[in-house]
């Protein structure tokens, strides 16, 4: 990477604060970048590291006191410098070409135009790959299911049959979809498995982090709305449909049949009870965990969950519990005093002694 600070100005369309003809060679953050490095300041709470990078430019969303360091001025920092990697970073490597000979490719099966299919990969019989998707080796695709064109699904993921998806889906590895929803019916005292006939629908763009679990429904489906974005260890349940562009962080667990609007956001490990609705652009806090429905836009906090305000509002008081302890105390004894000198008052007819 060599490029000029007035090279990637105009890739942005950026302001260049400085001089625009240094040398950018590197790309790191804040804290590790040296000189010839690029860096971006996208949390004001980082703010005062401006003053102590070796970075050459950073990207910023206004100008900010800092001399002798270039900035380049644009609306969206953190997406301006996912730009600059793109563009100037290190390259990815290569996908694998074409289907190797020791990928299992099952009868009656349809492989698209340009697709890649590694070593050791299955595809079972009846199942579509789309145009142009990369399976990674040791992939597993079961009976009748279908992908969509340009997907990319790294080593060890499983596909279970008739899961269907979508166009530009990620998968990373160690991801299941279609695993057996968690039914059983307990009669005299033993656990009896209950059939999951249903699938997994993942619509267009969706991406999802290592080591995650999407089970197939009892019946019908569970969905996962277009745009949105799992991260590692989550587990997504039978029958829970999501809206579109969610963010669901590490280790969120979400039971059977909950339902999400569009744009709702899980914070990491955070907890969804069953049947639950989520509304459009809530945001569930992280470790929070929900009981009861929330409206649309609400931000929620504690477990069990409620409005982050009446939420936060609590954790103060517990954390005052201490002061508020020795305050009742005091209190108390000082009242006892009273009673005391009041009784002794009331026995003898006379005046109460002064208090020292």
């Amino acid at each position: 990477m060599r490029v000029t600070v007035r090279e990637v100005a105009q890739l942005l369309g950026g302001v260049v604060i400085g001089d625009d003809a240094q040398v950018i060679t590197g790309i790191s953050s804040l804290t590790e970048a040296n000189p010839g490095d690029i860096s971006f300041l996208a949390n004001p709470k980082y703010e005062s590291y401006l003053g102590e990078t070796k970075a050459t430019a950073v990207l910023v969303a206004a100008q900010h006191t800092a001399p002798n360091l270039v900035q380049i001025v644009v609306p969206n920092p953190d997406f301006a410098f996912a730009r600059v990697v793109a563009t100037f970073g290190p390259k990815a490597v290569p996908p694998p070409l074409g289907i190797h000979p020791t990928a299992i490719i099952g009868e009656r099966t349809r492989i698209g135009a340009n697709a890649a299919i590694g070593p050791y990969a299955v595809i079972a019989d009846g199942a579509v790959i789309g145009d142009n998707a990369v399976i990674y080796p040791h992939v597993y695709i079961g009976h009748e299911s279908s992908i969509g064109a340009d997907c990319t699904f790294y080593p060890q993921v499983s596909i279970r049959e008739r899961c269907q998806i979508g166009n530009r889906v990620i998968l990373h590895s160690g991801v299941v979809i279609g695993s057996d929803g968690f039914g059983y019916a307990s009669v005299e005292g033993v656990h009896h498995k209950i059939p999951q006939v249903g699938i997994v629908v993942i619509e267009d763009d969706v991406e999802i982090g290592a080591n995650s679990c999407l089970d197939r429904a009892r019946f019908g489906k569970t969905r996962i709305g277009k745009g949105t974005k799992i991260d590692n260890l989550v587990q997504i349940a039978h029958n829970v449909e999501t809206g579109h562009h969610c963010i669901v962080v590490a280790q969120v667990g979400v039971a059977g049949s909950s339902k999400l609007g569009n744009y709702v956001t899980l914070a990491g490990q955070a907890g969804i009870s069953g049947h639950l609705t989520i509304g459009d652009h809530a945001i569930v806090t992280a470790k929070a965990g929900v009981s009861k429905s929330i409206p649309p836009r609400l931000v929620v906090r504690g477990s069990p969950a409620q409005e982050i305000k009446a939420a936060q509002a609590q954790e103060v008081a517990v954390r005052r519990l201490p002061a508020t302890q020795a305050t009742v105390k005091d209190l108390l004894l000082r009242v006892a005093e009273l009673e005391r000198r009041l009784a002794a008052l009331t026995s003898s007819g006379g005046v109460a002694e002064k208090s020292p």
